[in-house]
């Protein structure tokens, strides 16, 4: 096989991406889909959490430069480790190695000239703290409210999410809460919502509350589709009634909503917590 050859294998090939964490990796792993969104190309992410020892510093530092010699390429690794050990070990295999507390700590040392506590999992240390208790009863209201199961207690929520069935109410619910302890309960809106021309009863004294999610017809039919195929509940018909009935009671009650068609969780959460001027339990 040619060099030429070998090079278009190559590049056909999504590049790899090692997330190396001495915890669970879910900081160093959303950071690096920020970073790597940017890029118009695959990549193959492999979170490897829990590295607090070097012999497991070596098995990752192994599998890494495996990766090199198979690909051809270097690997992309991004770390979150504080042991210098560790990290030494890791700085050493053939991947390009971004190093996410040395980038952003070190300077900062130098910047507020005081040395950082360089605490392994000094994160989640603090995990009997009022924040994460927030985050628990949150997630646990959202769970007892989700698709309007519950009417126990609406007036605890922090905020109703409303939509038809399958707008993306119930994840970003969740991710309301997981990540800024929001109790976010969540209602569907269905056929009897629409021919009575109004929301259901239990939603009326709490409007202030109210958030509205919308979706493309067509995205909501392929989704809707996945569950129940060739059902009415999935027509493109039906779908195009209940989207368009939905926007207009929304509009009607002076309700704030968006479509959720082209927006990731994290840009519609962001949304709501700035409309409806929610605090972020921190």
């Amino acid at each position: 096989m040619s060099d030429e050859s070998q090079s278009i294998i190559t590049l056909s090939l999504p590049r790899t991406v090692f997330i190396v964490s001495d915890g669970t990796g879910i900081t160093a792993e959303t950071f690096a889909h920020s970073i790597l969104a940017q890029f118009e190309m695959r990549f193959r992410q492999i979170r490897v959490p829990f590295i607090d020892s070097l012999d497991k510093a070596h098995e990752v530092a192994q599998r890494i430069n495996e990766i090199f010699w198979t690909d051809g390429v270097r690997p992309i690794v991004f770390t979150t480790l504080v042991d210098s050990q560790t990290n030494t070990v890791v700085r050493k295999t053939e991947g390009l190695v971004l190093d996410m507390f040395q980038t952003f700590i070190e300077p900062l040392e130098i910047e507020l000239n005081l040395k950082s506590t360089h605490a392994i999992g000094l994160v989640h240390q603090n995990a009997d703290s009022d924040a994460y208790r927030n985050r628990i009863e949150a997630i646990n209201f959202s769970l007892a409210h989700d698709d309007g199961q519950s009417n126990k207690n609406l007036r605890s929520a922090d905020v109703i999410l409303l939509g038809v069935s399958r707008s993306g109410k119930t994840p970003t619910s969740l991710y309301l809460a997981l990540q800024y302890g929001v109790k976010a309960a969540n209602y569907p809106l269905i056929p009897e919502d629409f021919i009575r021309r109004r929301l259901p009863s239990t939603l009326d004294q709490f409007k202030e509350k109210i958030f509205g999610l919308s979706i493309d017809p067509g995205r909501l039919s392929e989704i809707r589709n996945e569950r129940r195929p060739g059902s009415k509940y999935a027509s493109l018909e039906n779908c195009r009634y209940e989207v368009n009935e939905a926007e207009v009671m929304m509009r009607r009650e002076g309700i704030k909503w968006l479509s959720s068609t082209h927006k990731s969780i994290e840009e519609i959460a962001t949304t709501i917590l700035q409309e409806i001027k929610l605090e972020q339990r921190e």
